[in-house]
């Protein structure tokens, strides 16, 4: 059985790989200032020409590009091809203004199969699965791409879309299905929804589980590893870049490897944009070095994390991004504290009668913006548990994590919505 899908790539020497990089970097700038006025106008008001990249760190002369340049060209002022070459389309999936719309030529599609092929084959799918495909189809890019990445590889694919959660549970159980696609928080809603159904882990043969599109702790993949009896795997990736595919996890889970052929990466400070060294924490930059239809050249992503060359135990030779802490613009200032809704996620799911089922209240009094954590109990817990003890407990670790003290409140099981796609944490009062 092969370790990769694609060994002289995902195992190319690291100095092999980053004269690939070079390559490639210098391709696509010459492209961009061929084929896309903006990009023209831009890399020229930063004096560079197609001949100015001489080495990858050449690339921090180059502008940062945030998403609100993106909007700002929308709906296809971005784009480096004509029309009739583009046979794809797909958006990001935020609430407000334009969304950004990703194009794709043949090639960009055959590099996101590509890609998806790589991410999910080093986590185990093989062309003996049956893959359930539970993100929702449509503009957002999830669904699409593990689709791809899962036909590629041989494994049949349920194309059943996020919603109605009985059918799915149905379609699951009927059809065998043995691994799972989904955000993090729809799977442990199906969990949830199983459970009241009369489902047991026996009904069920998911083995795997191509989690993303959310940030999530290690203490909430423990409990939908418990939950499902599978093995949670973290895709990442962004619409802007290309979707999902941009860097996946291996079985050792010592971060996720970037797919370094197609994206470039760098760490930048979120507040300065300098660039961060190796190891350092900072905001997820990204440049796609061979896309045709939409490439983008230093995206700030709004993701935290932090990159490492290290060699992994799995051999891929791939640079490797740490899970995602959060987003640079999700961050809470509580009590002076800067704070992650994911570091308050990790102190709930560390007390056994806490669901995974929470909301972080903003309020506002006057000018103080106030917060509390609000958190349902397990079933059982409910119904047999001391809520002052598990209510105390939480308080307790969050100020071990945080050094902060925040109100905790437990409500009953069901109070909460539920989620079929990306789980809003903070909400306003």
């Amino acid at each position: 059985m092969k370790k990769f899908w694609n060994k002289k790539i995902e195992a190319m020497p690291l100095d092999e790989l980053k004269n690939l990089q070079l390559k490639n970097l210098k391709h696509l700038i010459t492209w961009v200032y061929s084929h896309n006025r903006f990009y023209r106008e831009r890399l020229s008001q930063a004096g560079i020409q197609p001949d100015s990249i001489k080495a990858l760190e050449d690339i921090r002369k180059i502008p940062l590009l945030n998403k609100a340049d993106l909007r700002q060209y929308y709906p296809f002022g971005l784009t480096c091809v004509p029309l009739e070459k583009i046979i794809a389309m797909h958006a990001s999936s935020g609430t407000t203004g334009k969304p950004v719309v990703g194009v794709y030529t043949h090639k960009d599609m055959d590099i996101w199969t590509e890609v998806m092929a790589r991410s999910l084959w080093a986590n185990g799918l093989r062309n003996t699965d049956i893959m359930q495909n539970s993100y929702g189809y449509g503009f957002f890019t999830g669904a699409r791409g593990h689709e791809l990445g899962a036909q590629a590889i041989g494994a049949l694919t349920i194309p059943i879309s996020s919603g109605n959660t009985k059918r799915q549970l149905m379609m699951m159980k009927d059809l065998g299905a043995t691994a799972l696609a989904a955000t993090p928080s729809y799977t442990l809603y199906m969990a949830e929804v199983a459970e009241k159904e009369g489902y047991t882990q026996d009904d069920f043969h998911i083995r795997l589980g191509f989690l993303g599109a959310e940030a999530w702790s290690e203490e909430m993949r423990t409990k939908i590893e418990e939950k499902w009896g599978m093995r949670a795997c973290e895709q990442y990736g962004l619409t802007e870049i290309i979707g999902p595919g941009v860097s996946l996890e291996c079985t050792y889970r010592q971060g996720l490897h970037i797919n370094a052929d197609h994206f470039f990466t760098e760490i930048i400070d979120p507040i300065t944009g300098e660039v961060k060294e190796e190891g350092e924490q900072g905001e997820l930059v990204f440049t796609t070095l061979a896309k045709e239809a939409f490439p983008v050249l230093r995206f700030r992503t709004g993701d935290i994390a932090s990159y490492t060359e290290e060699l992994c135990n799995c051999g891929r030779t791939f640079p490797r991004h740490s899970r995602i802490l959060g987003r640079a613009d999700d961050r809470l200032k509580i009590k002076g504290v800067l704070t992650f809704p994911s570091q308050i996620e990790e102190a709930i799911m560390m007390s056994p009668g806490a669901s995974e089922n929470y909301q972080i209240v903003k309020s506002r009094h006057g000018s103080i913006y106030g917060y509390k954590v609000v958190v349902e109990p397990t079933t059982d817990y409910y119904k047999k548990g001391n809520p002052e003890l598990l209510q105390k407990k939480i308080i307790d670790d969050i100020h071990t994590i945080l050094n902060i003290t925040l109100p905790v409140t437990l409500v009953p099981p069901g109070t909460l919505p539920r989620s079929k796609g990306k789980a809003k944490r903070v909400v306003e009062e």
